[in-house]
């Protein structure tokens, strides 16, 4: 009993930590970024090259994200100018890491979106300093409606860890409300049940894939149960994974 007040004690703090990934194929600095980063109270993710980068933000959606210049598969800049250019994930605070200190370089950031720069070898404190000053001006700038999504008759508030369908209050674990924010962040999309781990569980966690499955059932089951509310509003895409309805008429998912 103890332990599962203490897994909850903790699920419950994770909720609240500000989400940060590091998109950086030097795996040491990575390790180090990662310990000093959860230490400040950060849940932190990462990837080693552009396409897993772009791909776990896309997915994630985190508060800000740390991105190298330099990366294997896609630059930094084109993982930039990508996540730009999609309206899900424009807003997102970019933080570039480069060990290019010219000018020119630091220009070609800005100019694809950058909200800072920072040249290597750098301090992580004052890495530190410059992620919380880009939340900082983030939170100022961003209009309180942005921290609740609400979608065919459920809202989502992360502020408060709330959950309504039509105004009626859905009591859900950490885990399946992270798993309902990732989805109908983005109705329509179809996601593997890969990303929604990392999404919904946390990126390293030694699950299954069926855990997944597990989660998603009882969510269902939640959905189904409380008035005016839907099982079928979270669809099955086979092959593929699960996906929040886009729209009232979509055709009912196959399970």
């Amino acid at each position: 009993m103890l332990q599962t007040l203490k897994s909850l004690a903790r699920e419950n703090e994770t909720m609240s930590q500000p989400r940060i990934l590091i998109i950086e194929d030097e795996r040491q600095l990575v390790q180090s970024l990662e310990w000093y980063f959860d230490r400040d109270g950060f849940q932190v993710f990462s990837a080693h090259d552009g396409t897993d980068g772009l791909r776990k933000a896309q997915t994630l959606l985190p508060d800000v994200i740390l991105l190298d210049l330099m990366l294997p598969g896609m630059s930094g800049l084109e993982v930039c100018k990508q996540l730009r250019a999609s309206e899900k994930t424009k807003h997102l605070p970019i933080i570039m890491l480069t060990a290019k200190s010219e000018e020119a370089d630091q220009v070609e950031g800005y100019s694809v979106g950058a909200d800072d720069y920072v040249t290597k070898p750098f301090s992580n404190k004052i890495l530190l300093q410059k992620v919380k000053a880009v939340l900082r001006r983030t939170e100022n700038s961003t209009d309180a409606a942005s921290d609740v999504t609400e979608h065919l008759g459920i809202r989502v508030d992360r502020v408060r860890h709330q959950v309504f369908v039509h105004d009626q209050k859905l009591d859900l674990t950490p885990t399946e409300f992270r798993l309902l924010d990732c989805l109908i962040r983005q109705p329509g999309r179809a996601f593997s049940r890969h990303q929604l781990m990392d999404a919904a569980i946390g990126e390293g966690s030694i699950v299954l894939e069926r855990t997944i499955d597990v989660h998603i059932k009882t969510l269902r089951q939640k959905l189904g149960k409380v008035e005016g509310g839907d099982a079928d509003l979270i669809e099955t895409v086979r092959g593929k994974g699960y996906r929040f309805r886009e729209k009232l008429e979509s055709t009912e998912a196959e399970d």
